[in-house]
């Protein structure tokens, strides 16, 4: 896994969406969302979830976090960004340049 520093931090104006490979679900089992994946299953908290939600290949990460603003008190971009690196880096998702 690489390193925090050595992972690329997405640019604001990058238009985030799930892989191909990838889904998102609601398993009611777990009564949680979950992203699914070939050979994985990734449960998800209600946050990751929503913004997952978001990532439709349209919106920018900018927008992702403004419609963001409007549920949550606080939102953080550099906090979105970073888990929408990470998930990027395990192949969940994919960023265009936007």
């Amino acid at each position: 896994m690489e390193p925090e520093a050595a992972r690329p931090i997405p640019q604001m104006s990058g238009q985030p969406k799930l892989a191909q490979h990838v889904r998102l679900r609601f398993d009611a089992a777990r009564n949680q969302h979950v992203l699914l994946s070939p050979e994985t299953v990734a449960v998800l908290n209600k946050t990751s979830a929503d913004i997952l939600r978001l990532c439709d290949g349209r919106r920018s990460i900018a927008e992702i976090v403004t419609e963001l603003q409007g549920s949550y008190d606080r939102v953080a971009d550099t906090q979105v960004r970073s888990f929408l690196a990470r998930l990027a880096a395990k192949r969940y998702l994919e960023i265009t340049d936007g």
